[in-house]
Parts: C-alpha cells; structure tokens; sequence
C-alpha cells in the first residue's frame, strides 16, 4: 500500500514510519511540503497517488493557539481541508489523527465517540473544524481521537518532568485534570491496525485507565528512580490562556463494537517506556 504520513518527524509520524514498515510511504512534513498551500498538497498528493493519507501534523500549542486562532485554524482546520479534497480526488482513503480536546471535560463518566462535542479551546475548535472538513468532503475516512501523547521523539510531558527532576527543585503539577497517558508507539501501532481493517468511522485511541497529571508524574519519578519533592496543585494557579478540559478520559466503545483489540493500560505502557 502507498501512504503519506504528515508530521512525519514528530513524535507519533516518526513512530508511524516504524509501524508501517513494508509498505510504500512518503514520509512528509513542513520541508515536504506546507498543508495549507493547497496546489502544492493537490500536486504532491496526485504525484505519489497514495491509497491510504495518515495525518498526524498538527498544530499543537494549546495556549498559542489561544492567543494565535487564525494560525491554529489555517493549520488544523484547512490544512486537513486540503488532504481530504486531494485524497478524494486520487480515491485516497484518509486517517485523520485529532484529540480530547474535542470535549468539555465536564461530563462525570469516559467520553465515547456518540458524545457531543464541546471545545473550550480554539485548539480544540480547530482540531474539531478538521473533523467536520473530513467528514463532510468525503466517505472513505478514520478520525482517531487521542490524548496526552509521549514518546522517544520530540518535547512531552515525561521528558518535561525528568528534567525538572534532575533540577532538584519542588515539582507542582495540576491535581484536577484526570486523563490517560497514551504512549506513540502504542498509539502508532493501533493506528496502523485501524487504517487498514476498512472499518470506517471514529475512534478513540488512548492507553486505558485514566489518572490526574499530578499523578502521572509521580509514576514517571517512581520508574525513573528518582526522589522529587513533587506537590498537588489546582489548575486555578496556573495562568494559562486556554482551558483545558477537567475529564479527558475517553472510553474505546468503536473499538470495543467493532470487536477490535483494546490498548493496554497507560501504566504498562509507560514502564515498557522506561524499560526501552
């Protein structure tokens, strides 16, 4: 099979590449070619003439998102716009990789994918304007929902919290945001799996289990052998200009329908990561 993976060099398209080994990609990120220009997306994309288009580019920054709207939505929204148009146009099929962000956080159980969406961020209004571009310009799609990514490349949360441990200082980390820590190889691995099983729709694809930010660093300090004066904090003392969502915990139920294999819980996960 013939694939284009966007965001190629992040944390998730670099392990993209690893889990599709065999088959024909095209690698491409921003030096490939730029998302938002479409005739050069149109002219890359007819070229190689893919079957499958992975799109895990992204723009990422929560909070400059905030304070940039028009950038994170020519990014998330017509950037996605343009893949969708020109995978149809080669017959393409398209995975389009978006988040928890899609949600309040406030409803007091897991999300599933039936649930109504919500954003409270432009980040997330983008990432749903993206959805709404894939599911209305074409049939042939995935739109796999993630959350809390880490993994061997690029910056993330894990590697944030070992470097403030080895600083030796006092550690605060927000207590009320529960969620689940999703590994990228895992999640590379499950995003394989769905894109070539021709079971079409959305998903949702985070290791299992949920547990607050203040609680995932204290497991990152326990595996890493490290002893860190770390303390809860609410989210109130944070001065950030986008929310971010109480409850981010999303329940598998596409997965589980489609009698497709869950993803191990995000504490296995994370020691597999330590243990790499």
């Amino acid at each position: 099979m013939k694939i284009i993976i966007t965001g190629a060099d992040g944390q998730l398209g670099t392990e993209l590449q690893g889990a599709l080994e065999g088959h024909r990609l095209y690698p491409a990120d921003i030096e490939e070619f730029d998302i938002t220009d479409f005739e050069a997306v149109k002219a890359k994309v007819t070229g190689f003439g893919p079957d499958l288009i992975i799109h895990a580019a992204a723009y990422t920054d929560v909070d400059g998102a905030e304070l940039n709207p028009d950038i994170a939505f020519k990014v998330n929204a017509v950037g996605t716009q343009n893949l969708t148009i020109a995978a149809r146009a080669v017959g393409a099929i398209i995975l389009y990789v978006s988040t928890d962000f899609v949600f309040d956080g406030a409803k007091g159980a897991p999300y599933n994918e039936f649930d109504d969406v919500n954003p409270l961020s432009v980040y997330g209004r983008s990432k749903l304007a993206g959805e709404r571009y894939v599911q209305s310009l074409t049939n042939n799609y995935y739109i796999c929902r993630t959350a809390w990514l880490y993994g061997r490349h690029g910056h993330n949360f894990v590697k944030t919290m070992l470097k403030l441990g080895e600083e030796g200082k006092t550690v605060r980390v927000v207590d009320d945001q529960i969620g689940s820590p999703t590994n990228a190889a895992d999640l590379a691995a499950k995003l394989a799996e769905i894109a070539l099983s021709g079971r079409f729709g959305v998903y949702h694809t985070t290791n299992a289990g949920e547990v607050s930010w203040y609680g995932f660093a204290g497991k990152i300090f326990e595996l890493a052998g490290m002893d860190v004066d770390l303390r809860p904090i609410d989210s109130g003392h944070l001065e950030r200009p986008a929310p971010r969502p109480a409850n981010s915990v999303l329940r598998h139920l596409s997965l589980e329908l489609q009698g497709l294999e869950p993803m191990r819980p995000w504490d296995q996960a994370l020691a597999d990561y330590f243990k790499e």
